[in-house]
Protein backbone atom coordinates (compact mmCIF):
# COMPACT_ATOMS: atom_id res chain seq x y z
CA UNK A 1 0.00 0.00 0.00
CA UNK A 2 1.67 3.28 -0.78
CA UNK A 3 1.19 6.00 1.92
CA UNK A 4 1.94 9.55 0.86
CA UNK A 5 3.63 11.98 3.69
CA UNK A 6 0.27 13.72 4.44
CA UNK A 7 -0.77 9.95 6.26
CA UNK A 8 2.41 10.37 8.67
CA UNK A 9 3.19 12.24 12.46
CA UNK A 10 5.83 14.96 12.18
CA UNK A 11 7.34 16.91 15.07
CA UNK A 12 6.65 20.50 15.05
CA UNK A 13 7.85 21.90 18.40
CA UNK A 14 9.26 21.14 21.66
CA UNK A 15 6.56 20.40 24.47
CA UNK A 16 7.69 23.40 26.56
CA UNK A 17 7.46 25.57 23.57
CA UNK A 18 4.02 25.39 23.17
CA UNK A 19 1.71 27.19 25.59
CA UNK A 20 -1.78 28.79 25.87
CA UNK A 21 -0.54 31.53 22.97
CA UNK A 22 -1.10 31.00 19.54
CA UNK A 23 1.86 29.15 17.77
CA UNK A 24 2.50 29.29 13.67
CA UNK A 25 4.41 26.18 12.13
CA UNK A 26 5.02 25.22 9.05
CA UNK A 27 5.00 21.54 7.72
CA UNK A 28 5.28 19.83 4.46
CA UNK A 29 4.81 23.81 3.19
CA UNK A 30 1.10 23.77 5.01
CA UNK A 31 0.77 26.37 7.38
CA UNK A 32 -0.50 25.24 10.78
CA UNK A 33 -1.27 27.28 14.41
CA UNK A 34 -1.18 25.12 17.95
CA UNK A 35 -1.67 26.67 21.22
CA UNK A 36 -3.04 24.68 24.78
CA UNK A 37 -6.40 24.79 25.59
CA UNK A 38 -7.51 25.61 29.07
CA UNK A 39 -7.17 21.62 30.14
CA UNK A 40 -3.50 22.20 28.78
CA UNK A 41 -3.69 19.92 25.97
CA UNK A 42 -2.54 20.70 22.45
CA UNK A 43 -4.43 22.20 19.44
CA UNK A 44 -3.81 22.27 15.97
CA UNK A 45 -5.69 24.16 13.14
CA UNK A 46 -4.58 24.78 9.84
CA UNK A 47 -3.61 28.64 10.28
CA UNK A 48 -6.27 30.45 7.78
CA UNK A 49 -9.54 31.72 8.95
CA UNK A 50 -12.75 30.23 6.75
CA UNK A 51 -14.06 33.35 6.58
CA UNK A 52 -11.86 35.77 5.29
CA UNK A 53 -8.59 33.82 4.79
CA UNK A 54 -6.52 35.45 8.19
CA UNK A 55 -4.22 34.02 9.79
CA UNK A 56 -5.56 32.84 12.66
CA UNK A 57 -1.98 32.76 14.44
CA UNK A 58 -2.21 36.45 14.44
CA UNK A 59 -4.91 36.10 16.97
CA UNK A 60 -5.45 35.00 20.69
CA UNK A 61 -6.59 32.49 22.76
CA UNK A 62 -9.70 33.08 24.22
CA UNK A 63 -11.03 30.56 27.03
CA UNK A 64 -9.63 28.02 25.25
CA UNK A 65 -10.27 28.64 22.04
CA UNK A 66 -8.20 30.78 19.12
CA UNK A 67 -9.85 33.79 18.18
CA UNK A 68 -9.38 34.98 14.97
CA UNK A 69 -7.51 38.56 14.75
CA UNK A 70 -9.54 39.99 12.05
CA UNK A 71 -13.23 39.62 12.84
CA UNK A 72 -13.04 37.74 16.26
CA UNK A 73 -14.71 34.38 14.76
CA UNK A 74 -13.67 32.10 17.86
CA UNK A 75 -12.82 28.34 17.06
CA UNK A 76 -12.25 25.14 19.07
CA UNK A 77 -9.74 22.56 18.48
CA UNK A 78 -12.24 20.41 16.09
CA UNK A 79 -12.61 23.48 13.92
CA UNK A 80 -15.79 23.90 15.53
CA UNK A 81 -16.47 27.52 15.30
CA UNK A 82 -18.11 28.84 18.56
CA UNK A 83 -18.47 32.64 17.94
CA UNK A 84 -19.29 35.15 15.52
CA UNK A 85 -19.12 38.61 17.46
CA UNK A 86 -20.69 40.59 14.88
CA UNK A 87 -23.48 38.18 15.15
CA UNK A 88 -24.20 37.03 18.21
CA UNK A 89 -27.36 34.68 18.12
CA UNK A 90 -25.47 33.01 14.77
CA UNK A 91 -25.15 29.11 14.41
CA UNK A 92 -22.12 28.87 12.41
CA UNK A 93 -22.70 26.03 9.52
CA UNK A 94 -20.57 22.88 9.74
CA UNK A 95 -19.09 24.82 6.07
CA UNK A 96 -17.81 27.48 8.10
CA UNK A 97 -15.36 25.65 10.49
CA UNK A 98 -11.97 25.71 10.58
CA UNK A 99 -9.94 22.96 9.30
CA UNK A 100 -8.47 20.80 12.08
CA UNK A 101 -5.44 19.25 12.33
CA UNK A 102 -4.18 16.24 14.01
CA UNK A 103 -1.83 16.74 17.11
CA UNK A 104 -0.42 14.40 20.09
CA UNK A 105 2.65 15.29 22.22
CA UNK A 106 5.34 12.33 22.73
CA UNK A 107 8.95 11.78 23.36
CA UNK A 108 9.58 15.46 24.69
CA UNK A 109 7.55 17.17 21.28
CA UNK A 110 4.31 18.05 19.84
CA UNK A 111 3.61 15.95 16.64
CA UNK A 112 0.99 16.97 14.07
CA UNK A 113 -0.90 14.74 11.08
CA UNK A 114 -2.19 16.49 7.84
CA UNK A 115 -4.12 13.71 6.63
CA UNK A 116 -7.58 14.74 6.55
CA UNK A 117 -10.81 13.27 5.54
CA UNK A 118 -14.10 15.57 4.79
CA UNK A 119 -12.39 18.14 6.31
CA UNK A 120 -11.73 16.50 9.99
CA UNK A 121 -8.46 15.21 11.19
CA UNK A 122 -8.25 11.57 10.55
CA UNK A 123 -7.41 9.14 12.66
CA UNK A 124 -6.62 5.72 11.22
CA UNK A 125 -4.54 2.52 12.40
CA UNK A 126 -1.61 3.90 9.71
CA UNK A 127 -0.73 7.02 12.01
CA UNK A 128 1.10 5.69 14.44
CA UNK A 129 4.33 7.52 15.81
CA UNK A 130 7.59 6.98 14.80
CA UNK A 131 8.89 3.80 17.29
CA UNK A 132 11.60 4.17 19.79
CA UNK A 133 11.81 1.40 21.70
CA UNK A 134 14.56 2.78 24.33
CA UNK A 135 11.77 5.36 25.29
CA UNK A 136 10.11 2.73 27.62
CA UNK A 137 13.65 1.59 29.19
CA UNK A 138 14.04 3.34 32.11
CA UNK A 139 17.44 2.86 32.82
CA UNK A 140 18.40 5.25 29.96
CA UNK A 141 18.53 8.48 30.45
CA UNK A 142 16.08 10.67 27.65
CA UNK A 143 17.42 13.71 25.93
CA UNK A 144 16.63 16.24 23.14
CA UNK A 145 19.26 17.75 20.87
CA UNK A 146 18.16 20.66 18.79
CA UNK A 147 15.96 21.93 16.94
CA UNK A 148 18.23 22.22 14.29
CA UNK A 149 17.62 24.44 10.81
CA UNK A 150 19.08 22.87 8.10
CA UNK A 151 18.82 23.91 4.13
CA UNK A 152 18.55 20.47 2.56
CA UNK A 153 15.60 18.06 2.28
CA UNK A 154 13.83 15.66 4.50
CA UNK A 155 15.40 12.28 2.87
CA UNK A 156 18.60 13.81 2.48
CA UNK A 157 19.26 14.01 6.46
CA UNK A 158 18.15 10.77 7.10
CA UNK A 159 20.21 9.20 4.48
CA UNK A 160 23.36 10.88 6.26
CA UNK A 161 22.03 9.61 9.22
CA UNK A 162 22.01 6.00 7.56
CA UNK A 163 25.72 6.56 6.35
CA UNK A 164 28.51 5.56 8.50
CA UNK A 165 31.10 5.86 5.46
CA UNK A 166 31.26 9.48 6.06
CA UNK A 167 32.49 8.67 9.56
CA UNK A 168 35.96 9.13 8.84
CA UNK A 169 36.10 12.27 6.98
CA UNK A 170 33.28 14.40 8.33
CA UNK A 171 33.52 13.02 12.03
CA UNK A 172 37.69 12.86 11.97
CA UNK A 173 38.47 12.29 15.40
CA UNK A 174 35.34 12.18 17.19
CA UNK A 175 32.94 9.77 15.66
CA UNK A 176 35.93 7.80 12.57
CA UNK A 177 39.25 8.28 11.94
CA UNK A 178 40.09 7.99 7.51
CA UNK A 179 42.88 5.73 8.20
CA UNK A 180 40.06 3.50 9.90
CA UNK A 181 37.39 4.30 6.87
CA UNK A 182 36.73 0.59 6.17
CA UNK A 183 33.19 -0.36 6.11
CA UNK A 184 32.52 -4.17 7.04
CA UNK A 185 29.69 -5.58 4.92
CA UNK A 186 26.56 -5.44 6.78
CA UNK A 187 22.76 -6.68 6.06
CA UNK A 188 19.66 -5.12 4.72
CA UNK A 189 16.93 -6.98 6.56
CA UNK A 190 13.23 -5.90 5.24
CA UNK A 191 10.32 -5.17 8.57
CA UNK A 192 6.47 -5.11 7.96
CA UNK A 193 7.13 -1.38 8.47
CA UNK A 194 10.44 -0.61 5.93
CA UNK A 195 13.80 -1.93 7.04
CA UNK A 196 16.70 -2.67 9.11
CA UNK A 197 20.86 -2.21 8.67
CA UNK A 198 22.03 -4.93 10.90
CA UNK A 199 25.36 -5.49 11.74
CA UNK A 200 26.73 -2.05 10.31
CA UNK A 201 30.38 -1.67 11.65
CA UNK A 202 32.55 1.37 12.23
CA UNK A 203 35.60 2.31 14.08
CA UNK A 204 35.03 5.35 16.15
CA UNK A 205 38.16 6.73 18.04
CA UNK A 206 35.97 6.97 21.47
CA UNK A 207 33.55 4.21 21.09
CA UNK A 208 31.42 5.88 23.59
CA UNK A 209 31.31 8.43 26.64
CA UNK A 210 32.49 5.52 28.97
CA UNK A 211 34.67 4.10 26.50
CA UNK A 212 38.37 4.19 27.47
CA UNK A 213 39.72 3.50 23.42
CA UNK A 214 39.05 3.62 20.31
CA UNK A 215 37.18 0.42 18.87
CA UNK A 216 34.89 -1.00 16.31
CA UNK A 217 31.11 -0.52 16.98
CA UNK A 218 28.28 -2.12 16.00
CA UNK A 219 25.06 -0.39 14.78
CA UNK A 220 21.97 -1.33 14.22
CA UNK A 221 19.72 0.65 11.83
CA UNK A 222 15.79 0.79 11.81
CA UNK A 223 13.45 3.13 9.27
CA UNK A 224 9.68 2.53 9.32
CA UNK A 225 8.65 6.48 8.48
CA UNK A 226 10.08 8.59 5.63
CA UNK A 227 11.63 11.41 7.88
CA UNK A 228 12.69 9.50 10.67
CA UNK A 229 14.80 6.57 11.74
CA UNK A 230 16.40 5.06 15.10
CA UNK A 231 20.14 3.70 15.64
CA UNK A 232 21.26 1.38 18.50
CA UNK A 233 25.03 1.22 19.15
CA UNK A 234 26.62 -1.57 21.12
CA UNK A 235 30.66 -0.78 21.80
CA UNK A 236 32.88 -4.02 20.93
CA UNK A 237 33.84 -6.64 24.10
CA UNK A 238 37.88 -4.58 23.60
CA UNK A 239 36.46 -0.62 23.90
CA UNK A 240 36.72 -1.47 27.55
CA UNK A 241 33.37 -0.48 27.92
CA UNK A 242 30.87 -2.75 30.79
CA UNK A 243 28.74 -5.27 29.39
CA UNK A 244 25.59 -4.15 29.04
CA UNK A 245 26.35 -0.17 27.85
CA UNK A 246 24.04 0.84 24.97
CA UNK A 247 22.74 4.01 23.41
CA UNK A 248 19.66 4.42 21.12
CA UNK A 249 19.35 8.05 19.26
CA UNK A 250 16.38 8.71 16.90
CA UNK A 251 16.34 11.38 14.44
CA UNK A 252 12.98 13.21 14.10
CA UNK A 253 12.57 15.40 11.22
CA UNK A 254 10.08 18.42 10.62
CA UNK A 255 10.14 18.60 6.85
CA UNK A 256 8.93 22.25 6.40
CA UNK A 257 9.79 23.20 2.65
CA UNK A 258 11.07 20.09 0.23
CA UNK A 259 14.27 22.15 0.83
CA UNK A 260 14.71 23.07 3.88
CA UNK A 261 13.65 21.24 7.34
CA UNK A 262 14.22 21.19 10.93
CA UNK A 263 16.01 18.29 13.12
CA UNK A 264 15.46 16.76 16.13
CA UNK A 265 17.85 13.81 18.20
CA UNK A 266 15.85 11.68 21.01
CA UNK A 267 18.68 10.20 23.03
CA UNK A 268 18.63 6.85 24.95
CA UNK A 269 22.01 6.54 27.01
CA UNK A 270 23.31 4.62 29.72
CA UNK A 271 25.40 7.68 31.02
CA UNK A 272 23.73 9.37 33.94
CA UNK A 273 26.82 10.86 35.13
CA UNK A 274 27.62 13.65 32.18
CA UNK A 275 25.95 16.60 32.43
CA UNK A 276 23.39 17.53 30.31
CA UNK A 277 24.85 20.42 28.69
CA UNK A 278 28.39 18.09 27.98
CA UNK A 279 26.02 15.62 26.31
CA UNK A 280 23.97 17.91 24.01
CA UNK A 281 27.20 19.80 23.28
CA UNK A 282 28.82 16.40 21.81
CA UNK A 283 25.34 15.73 19.59
CA UNK A 284 25.83 19.87 18.26
CA UNK A 285 29.23 19.24 17.41
CA UNK A 286 28.43 16.25 15.31
CA UNK A 287 25.58 17.51 13.48
CA UNK A 288 26.85 20.88 12.75
CA UNK A 289 29.98 19.10 10.98
CA UNK A 290 27.37 17.60 9.06
CA UNK A 291 25.55 20.74 8.34
CA UNK A 292 27.78 22.07 6.01
CA UNK A 293 28.28 19.02 4.31
CA UNK A 294 24.53 18.13 3.57
CA UNK A 295 23.62 21.87 2.67
CA UNK A 296 26.30 21.51 -0.01
CA UNK A 297 24.78 18.74 -1.92
CA UNK A 298 22.88 19.10 -4.86
CA UNK A 299 20.31 18.43 -5.78
CA UNK A 300 18.96 19.21 -2.53
CA UNK A 301 16.28 16.65 -3.20
CA UNK A 302 16.85 13.14 -2.80
CA UNK A 303 16.92 11.95 -6.37
CA UNK A 304 15.07 8.31 -6.76
CA UNK A 305 15.96 7.87 -10.55
CA UNK A 306 17.89 4.84 -11.11
CA UNK A 307 21.55 6.13 -12.30
CA UNK A 308 20.62 9.72 -10.57
CA UNK A 309 23.73 9.29 -8.38
CA UNK A 310 26.55 6.81 -7.95
CA UNK A 311 26.29 3.81 -5.77
CA UNK A 312 28.82 1.27 -4.38
CA UNK A 313 28.24 -1.88 -2.11
CA UNK A 314 28.95 -0.09 1.14
CA UNK A 315 25.59 2.29 0.35
CA UNK A 316 23.25 -0.46 -0.08
CA UNK A 317 21.14 0.86 3.15
CA UNK A 318 20.65 4.35 0.92
CA UNK A 319 19.84 2.06 -1.90
CA UNK A 320 17.14 0.32 0.36
CA UNK A 321 16.16 3.90 1.56
CA UNK A 322 15.50 5.06 -1.77
CA UNK A 323 13.32 2.04 -2.52
CA UNK A 324 11.54 2.36 0.19
CA UNK A 325 10.53 6.38 -0.24
CA UNK A 326 9.63 5.03 -3.66
CA UNK A 327 7.13 2.26 -2.05
CA UNK A 328 5.54 4.62 -0.14
CA UNK A 329 4.78 7.33 -2.77
CA UNK A 330 6.30 9.79 -1.32
CA UNK A 331 6.76 13.35 -2.90
CA UNK A 332 8.03 15.84 -0.64
CA UNK A 333 11.44 16.46 -0.47
CA UNK A 334 12.68 13.88 -3.69
CA UNK A 335 12.95 14.00 -7.20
Amino acid sequence: MQLSELSYWHPVCDDHALVHAPLPVQVLGQDVVLWRDLQGKAQALHDQCPHRGAKLSLGQVCQGALQCPYHGWTFQGTGQCVQVPAMPDFTPSAAQQARAVAVQEAYGLVWVCLQTQEGSALTTTEQVLPPFAAEAQAQLRKLNAGPYEVATSAPRIVENFLDMAHFGFVHAGWLGDAAHAAIPDYQVQATPQGFKLLNAQAWQPQSSALATQGAMVAYTYEVSQPYAAVLTKVPSPDSGVKAGYEESIALFIQPVTPEFCRVWFRMAIADFEASAEKVLSFQDTIFLQDKPVLESQRPRLLPLQAGAESHVAVDKGSVAYRRFLQQRGITFGVC
